[in-house]
């Protein structure tokens, strides 16, 4: 495994100089550096190479620039490693369907948790401690994809420099697994919530933005909306503390465009919480089936996530 990611890093930092584009053929090549930053602690390293050929182009404007795009990336973190591949076929301009996949593993640190199995521990003051069970590399975590991605810019209907008024759907079922865990056992990846089971998720989002042609460097504006569900079998007890209500992300996107080649995403973030009362619902140190849900005031709460930074550097 690790040697599989060690390759895969150094494929993709190379591969600028050993893959030529050929844009003018309608092919083309490109590899983009992402560093992610946040103010909770956590931090990611992600190159990505990406080809793109053309398929299926017709002469209309919604067939015109059909391509089917291969993406492959390596994720580097302070707790983690994985590498990444997706396809993407366009075969209109309002449409795209994705797959993809994802393997990783990694280790725990006093920084952070990276991969294990997360069940209950000693008993503190009635409430048993969340623990941790695994080592460096100990396991595999894998994750398959698909999804449907509907998109729409008010500009192409209305053309006009102030009218790219954009929304965009991605509807995405995905199966997350974790080699070492049962089908009853939860695990912890990339210090998550650690409440993950091997089974499918259902993870919509929805994002509606304004691309604003005049600004010299703030370029767009907008708002998403995320959201998870599980879509495994419930165990016994599941209920009590809430395992199958959603949890949704609303991001407000703010992406500066600093030159051509480096572009900014600020992304301030709230989420939902599970209401658990008076309990502390928000410390990862209580193991959270021991904290019932709650119905009074809403069986969820609205807080602050975090605000994450992500830099885009386009290497060619």
């Amino acid at each position: 495994m690790r040697n599989f990611l060690v390759f895969l890093t150094i494929f993709l930092v190379f591969a600028p100089v050993l893959i030529p584009g050929d844009e003018a053929g309608g092919f083309s090549a490109s590899t983009d550096l992402e560093i992610q930053l946040s103010t909770v602690p956590e931090a990611k390293i992600r190159i990505n190479q990406s080809f793109t050929f053309p398929f299926l182009q017709g002469s209309s404007p919604l067939t015109e620039d059909n391509n089917i795009e291969f993406t492959i990336s390596a994720d580097i973190s302070p707790v983690s490693l994985a590498g990444i591949g997706e396809i993407t076929l366009t075969p209109a301009a309002f449409f795209q369907i994705a797959g993809g996949g994802q393997a990783g593993s990694g280790w725990n640190m006093a920084l952070g948790n990276g991969i294990g199995l997360r069940g209950p521990g000693a008993v503190d003051q009635g409430l048993r401690k969340a623990k941790i069970d695994g080592n460096p590399f100990d396991g595999l975590i894998w994750q398959a994809w698909g999804a449907g991605i509907l998109q729409f810019d008010l500009g192409a209907v209305f053309p006009g420099p102030w009218n790219h008024v954009v929304f965009q759907t991605r509807q995405e079922f995905r199966y997350s697994a974790y080699t070492r865990a049962g089908p009853n056992d939860y695990w912890i990846f990339e210090g998550d919530d650690g409440e993950n089971r091997n089974g499918w998720k259902y993870r919509p989002s929805y994002t509606l933005g304004y691309m604003m042609p005049q600004s010299p460097v703030l370029n767009f504006v907008g708002f998403m909306a995320e959201m998870e569900k599980p879509l495994y079998n419930g165990i016994e007890g599941a209920e009590n503390w809430g395992e199958g209500l959603e949890k949704w992300v609303f991001s407000g996107l703010f992406n500066f465009s600093i030159n051509p080649r480096f572009d900014t995403l600020l992304a301030i973030q709230m989420r939902t919480r599970r209401n658990h009362g008076l309990a502390d619902f928000n410390n990862k140190d209580i193991y959270y089936q021991d904290l019932p849900l709650q119905n009074e005031g809403g069986q969820r709460q609205i807080l602050f996530h975090r605000a994450a930074l992500i830099m885009n550097f386009k290497i060619r």
